[in-house]
């Protein structure tokens, strides 16, 4: 791999921004977000990384697509909230005359479905085990270094992502390049769709996931029929997806405070992604004809906890 790739990443929020900086060691990387301030703060002082990763790193970076101008990038890395992934792809049409890979590791299931349904382009998706969070213009905390990312194809071959995963592990993220990399994926967007909605109706407080005899029967309950749909998809998941919240609670693992990106949303007033998680869950059981009484209990009150956050949010 002698030839610097050029990787176009889209939104630096957490894991955006956690991407970019890791990324840039290793290739030439751009960053587009909408985020005006967040932009400034990267041009004026760079992008920095706490937390588990200490770094500040200069990044090439944009706030609209006609200040690219004529890029070509070799990867797209599309890392907005699923509900806004159709108006991003629209938004980058200019830059990708280069026929750029087009790359998913957000946290909703359906992206690659989508994005290979609008596009012609070779579409591969991923899965990563890294936690962060936007700490405000130019900021991103670094929560949790986690185990070996997932990537693969969902749309072209192997070889067309292969370099990608050998950069995201020089970079130091090590990344497993696979034919089929949906077992992980869903290992991981099971866990998400159980923790996250759980996490948001315990108002962020992570302990409460853990310390409380109901929630943990609660989860455990909403994770078997969240598996029970993945095997009635015909979904080999490549590792428990509760494995983490095991070690937890045994005592393996540290009990931290962050209780999940559905809280973190709630709390700052952005749009959760409970559609593309715990909502896809439900919708795919009830076609596949699956009982799922206990996620669909807790994505009905997800849905409530939502609302309540927004109405009080505008004083209603």
């Amino acid at each position: 791999m002698t030839e610097r790739k050029h990787i176009l990443i889209v939104c630096a929020g957490a894991i955006g921004g956690l991407y970019a900086a890791y990324l840039a060691k290793v290739a030439d990387v751009a960053v587009l977000d909408t985020n005006r301030a967040h932009v400034e703060a990267i041009r004026q002082d760079g992008l920095r990384l706490t937390g588990c990763t200490e770094s500040v790193t200069k990044l090439a970076v944009f706030a609209s697509v006609a200040e690219l101008g004529s890029r070509r990038f070799d990867a797209v890395i599309i890392l907005v909230k699923s509900q806004a992934t159709e108006a991003a792809f629209h938004s980058i049409r200019p830059v990708l005359e280069g026929r750029p890979v087009l790359v998913t590791f957000q946290n909703g299931m359906g992206n690659e479905e989508l994005l290979a349904r609008i596009s012609d382009l070779d579409v591969a998706h991923g899965v990563s085990f890294e936690a962060a969070r936007y700490d405000g213009p130019g900021r991103v905390h670094h929560l949790v270094h986690g185990e070996d990312s997932w990537l693969g194809p969902a749309r072209g071959a192997v070889g067309s992502v292969a370099w990608l995963g050998e950069l995201m592990t020089k970079s130091g993220l090590p990344t497993k390049v696979v034919a089929d990399p949906r077992g992980a994926i869903w290992g991981k967007f099971i866990f998400n769709s159980v923790m996250n909605p759980v996490g948001a109706i315990v108002m962020g407080v992570n302990a409460a996931r853990y310390d409380v005899p109901e929630m943990r029967a609660l989860i455990d309950d909403m994770a078997a029929e969240c598996v029970r749909v993945a095997e009635a998809l015909g979904i080999k998941l490549e590792f428990d997806p509760m494995y983490l919240v095991k070690k937890i609670r045994s005592g393996e693992a540290p009990l931290s405070k962050h209780a999940g990106s559905m809280a973190q949303d709630i709390e700052a007033g952005r749009e959760t992604e409970l559609e593309a998680m715990t909502g896809y869950i439900v919708r795919e059981a009830k076609e596949l004809g699956v009982p799922v009484p206990v996620t669909e209990s807790v994505y009905r009150m997800a849905r409530g906890v939502e609302y309540a956050a927004r109405a009080k949010r505008e004083g209603r």
